[in-house]
């Protein structure tokens, strides 16, 4: 049987009412869970196990799926409109939706985020499909050696996110670096730099810095330099325009497929895939200036990449066993318990399980669509609110989420401690994204490499032997010089003077 009538069959399970049902709750529920910071789509599919006892497996896994993708396009709603990311992967969408809403095209930024995350989620869903099996088998093929440079090349593209000095950008992924190295010691779990603090030995969570440093410091920064009177007002038509599709185009496409191949490898995901978009969009842009004061293609990649970093997850997870995320982790747990068993002869064995799946992200899409195009309108009455209700309001819902996670009031002070932080940050006009990626993907970093050392037995010439950690490193090297480098030919021009900086 061909993959064309091992689809329509997936669609024939897809579309029973059921599933249909469970499909668009599972949408919903994670676009309400990507809105609401503290959740995460981590917990929203923890949540639902207990309500899926008894439930066919299948249409369990629809509705999981659908929260897991839902959650990626949510995330994006507060972070355009009130610069609160609620998921380490919209972070990114923070650096130019944010600035786009301040122009009143609010509109036009969450439009081209509904439409990215269709048009990339419909790409990651066929390219699952067509390639999953081959796919694993890359996935699996990398070591720590390859993880670790690929984390290396991550967080040297995101030293220039938001910031005209790769240098400020560097300082600020070092102190994340730092940050993350908080808690127990991965391998002998020795307290670190806790202080003798119990509740640091977990490290510090990704929510509490990105709320602080975006979040409160931008209640901070609005509070000490704006009018609380003052509106913004909404220019032009709520939805995208012509021109601003033609122009984020392109980037969904690139981000779409960077999420996918990236999302495949397990503890990547949506977070590094959503930053190296971002960083991609600004190299590849012919006006790189405009990224940080509202490029639309800062929003399209990274929304885009995230969407398709889900659907690249489950091709670990159903063809290997290998959860991709954490999300899909639990996912992994939910599929056990049912008495399934995914790996290799998950598809041969159950194949109503993965084409109904398949089908059904595709429908998923289309009702993440329908469900999200017309809710722009009423997002962007929520620039309406006056500030002086509004920025009350941005607080008390970043306090709720981070107390909601632990119930800790040390929580609490280390984001007002991040805010003010965030808000000396932006005086001196150093970055906080790379600061947030650092504290992400600091633990796999750490863990790749030393990994990777004791494979070697404390050699480090595994990272320049292996070929494709060799070539990854390359990469992250010549990322760092190329701006030097563009400078110094730019200063060798006949009639320009050489910048000193």
């Amino acid at each position: 049987m061909d993959t064309l009538d091992l689809l329509l069959q997936g669609f024939a399970v897809a579309l029973q009412p059921v599933n249909l049902l469970f499909a668009f709750l599972g949408v919903l529920v994670g676009t309400v869970v990507g809105v609401l910071p503290g959740l995460g789509p981590i917990s929203a599919v923890a949540l639902l196990i207990p309500v899926t006892f008894g439930m066919n497996p299948t249409t369990a896994l629809i509705m999981m799926a659908g929260v897991y993708y839902g959650a990626m396009y949510g995330g994006s709603t507060t972070s355009i409109l009130l610069n609160t990311p609620g998921e380490s992967s919209s972070v990114a969408t923070t650096l130019d939706g944010y600035q786009l809403a301040r122009q009143g095209r609010a509109g036009s930024a969450l439009g081209v985020a509904a439409i990215g995350s269709f048009l990339a989620g419909t790409m990651g869903v066929v390219l699952m499909m067509v390639m999953a099996p081959s796919l694993a088998k890359l996935a699996i093929s990398f070591g720590p050696p390859e993880y670790f440079a690929l984390m290396v090349l991550g967080l040297v593209a995101a030293t220039g996110l938001s910031g005209e000095s790769g240098v400020r950008g560097l300082i600020a992924m070092a102190a994340g670096l730092v940050l993350a190295t908080v808690g127990q010691d991965l391998q002998t779990g020795v307290a670190r730099f806790t202080f003798g603090n119990p509740q640091l030995l977990d490290g510090i969570d990704f929510l509490i810095l990105a709320l602080g440093l975006f979040a409160v410091s931008e209640v901070l920064w609005e509070a000490s330099s704006t009018v609380l009177g003052e509106k913004v007002k909404l220019q032009g038509s709520v939805y995208p325009t012509r021109e601003d599709l033609r122009q984020a185009f392109p980037a969904m496409l690139r981000g779409g497929l960077l999420g996918f191949f990236l999302g495949v490898l397990p503890g990547l995901g949506a977070s590094t895939s959503s930053f190296i978009s971002y960083a991609m969009e600004k190299r590849l842009s012919r006006h790189p200036e405009k990224f940080g004061r509202g490029a639309i293609e800062g929003v399209a990649g990274p929304e885009s990449a995230n969407n398709g970093a889900a659907a690249g997850a489950l091709v670990p997870l159903l063809t290997l066993g290998l959860p991709g995320s954490g999300t899909t982790a639990v996912m992994l747990g939910a599929l056990m318990m049912y008495g399934l068993q995914p790996g290799p002869l998950l598809i041969p064995n159950h194949p109503d399980l993965f084409w109904g799946l398949v089908a059904s992200m595709y429908v998923g899409n289309v009702l993440l669509l329908i469900l999200n195009l017309p809710l722009v309108r009423i997002f962007v009455k929520i620039l309406d609110v006056p500030k002086e209700l509004l920025l009350p309001a941005v607080l008390v819902l970043s306090f709720v989420g981070v107390y909601a996670v632990s119930n800790s009031t040390l929580d609490l002070l280390m984001v007002i401690g991040f805010g003010v932080l965030g808000y000396l940050m932006r005086i001196a006009k150093f970055p906080p994204a790379p600061m947030v990626l650092a504290l992400v993907l600091g633990p796999l970093l750490e863990q790749s490499m030393r990994q990777a050392l004791t494979i070697s037995r404390g050699s480090a010439a595994i990272f320049v032997t292996r070929p494709v950690s060799a070539v990854l490193l390359a990469v992250a090297v010549l990322w760092l010089l190329y701006p030097v480098v563009a400078r110094l030919v730019r200063g060798r021009r006949p009639g320009k003077a050489v910048e000193v900086s």
